[in-house]
């Protein structure tokens, strides 16, 4: 999956408005160019930058993403926390970013 243009987990907490929304991704997954793009349309309603991690790459540092979400890719984390899978819950991500 190419990933020039997204921004980079950084570890570094939250983006702007105080959410942070990252899309776990996995080269050559098919359905993660797809959720980024829609991820991303959502996060720029919000003022926010999404980040992207591909689980295999960051597997060194953090290899509990690889356990834990390698097998249903690609996966939103909203706060850490998952929010979807597959694909992205548009409506409800919203929803949720408007709190």
């Amino acid at each position: 999956m190419a990933t020039a243009g997204r921004e980079r987990d950084s570890g570094d907490g939250a983006a702007a408005g105080g959410r942070e929304v990252t899309l776990l991704t996995r080269e050559g997954c098919g359905g993660c160019d797809a959720a980024w793009e829609r991820l991303d349309l959502v996060c720029k309603e919000f003022g926010i930058a999404a980040s992207a991690v591909d689980v295999d790459a960051a597997a060194a540092r953090r290899p509990e993403l690889r356990a834990e979400f390698g097998d249903r890719l690609p996966v939103v984390l909203l706060d850490g926390r998952e929010h979807s899978y597959w694909e992205v819950d548009e409506e409800r991500l919203r929803a949720d970013l408007a709190r």
